[in-house]
């Protein structure tokens, strides 16, 4: 069974299961999607099912990155979630859409629903975002959600940027 975790106006967002395995592949088949991630394309199919075969973070974490689905048509456009690092101790915000759903406000709506969700339900105090300082799109994200910046880091050999918030946030979608 599908465990839905939050719902916007226009969005479900779910655990990602097995069944996803062929929309994650293509997601990440897509060389601009994944280019500000530092993360590879999989194989192939069997290679992105085995990914989620294995991603235990709902259960080591209770939370994780989330299936976000149109609600309109139950289509998959990417996901979205909130991903605990236990070596720094921190919870971060992230994001991953097909190209095509870029520019209409989804991964906006999604991942203040996931603040949200982290504050108001997880009782977090602090979530940041990570992103590659070339990578403006998801910065704007970042701080449309009311994200701060923090400081510059390494980002797998790249400059980025850390933006940070505490709680209390409220944005609703």
């Amino acid at each position: 069974m599908v465990k839905k975790i939050l719902e916007t106006n226009r969005l479900l967002l779910r655990e990602l299961t097995i069944d996803d395995a062929a929309d994650f592949y293509e997601l990440n088949a897509n060389p601009r999607v994944i280019h500000y991630t530092g993360d590879s394309a999989f194989v192939n199919v069997e290679e992105a099912l085995c990914f989620l075969r294995n991603y235990n973070d709902y259960k080591e974490n209770g939370y994780g990155r989330w299936a976000v689905i149109s609600k309109s048509d139950n289509e998959f456009l990417g996901w979205c979630g909130l991903k605990y690092t236990i070596s720094k101790n921190e919870t971060d915000i992230g994001f991953r859409f097909f190209e095509k759903y870029w520019n209409m406000g989804f991964a906006t709506e999604s991942a203040a629903a996931c603040l949200n969700y982290g504050f108001d339900e997880l009782n977090l105090q602090k979530i940041i975002g990570r992103a590659m300082s070339e990578n403006k799109a998801s910065i704007k994200v970042l701080q449309k959600l009311g994200l701060t910046f923090e400081k510059e880091f390494d980002f797998s050999g790249q400059k980025g940027v850390i933006y940070t918030i505490e709680k209390p946030f409220v944005r609703r979608f």
